[in-house]
């Protein structure tokens, strides 16, 4: 009886001590990854918005800020913020939303992406992805240099090779990372489009 309690307790020790050292161990690394999260979207709002002097965030954002017609079309995609590029003399170039797709074969791909006002979409950046090692990997070098300077409501993925600019090369094997990132796009265009565009109301 003794020996069951003595384990017991030994056990108790090591537990609350495990504990204490990863609860330490979080509170000391916590904050260097909050800044180095957010260093990497500061740096890619520039990829994606090189000519902007600023962002700042837009006050008429809501988490859940979508429309319907966007639930409808891309549920597997959720808007998680959206930005304000400026110029120097503080006018209005577009925007950089936050877009998270939970498409990916290995799990969410979460990015960046500039839209003009005209709806040119300048670029995505990729901020976090875990795709197959060799296939889906390749969507850094692969789909995201596709997207860039192209003005398009929609885009769709093709196996046979592009042949306009709301078409997108599939990565050869990879077609689910393909799809997942091509959705992405198409709801952050989506949200632009019922929501920030000039046509329709934003600023």
């Amino acid at each position: 009886m003794r020996s069951m309690f003595k384990d017991a307790c030994i056990l108790f020790a090591i537990t609350l001590i495990a504990g204490i050292l990863l609860g330490g161990v979080y509170q000391i690394t916590k904050d260097p990854i909050a800044r180095q999260e957010e260093l990497a979207k500061a740096n890619a709002c520039r990829e994606v918005f090189a000519d902007a002097a600023e962002f700042e965030q837009d006050p008429g954002f809501e988490p859940d800020g979508s429309t319907p017609v966007h639930n409808m079309l891309y549920p597997g995609e959720t808007i998680d913020n959206c930005q304000k590029a400026l110029s120097d003399g503080g006018d209005l170039l577009g925007y950089v939303l936050t877009v998270t797709t939970h498409e990916g074969y290995g799990g969410d791909i979460r990015f960046m992406m500039g839209i003009r006002n005209d709806g040119t979409l300048n670029g995505i950046s990729l901020l976090s992805i875990s795709e197959t090692a060799g296939l889906g990997m390749q969507a850094e070098e692969v789909l995201v240099p596709q997207f860039a300077g192209k003005n398009a409501a929609e885009f769709k993925y093709t196996k046979d090779g592009a042949t306009s600019d709301s078409e997108i090369d599939a990565i050869s094997g990879a077609t689910i990372t393909t799809n997942a990132v091509t959705n992405g796009v198409n709801a952050g265009l989506s949200y632009f489009h019922s929501i920030l565009s000039p046509e329709e109301g934003g600023e």
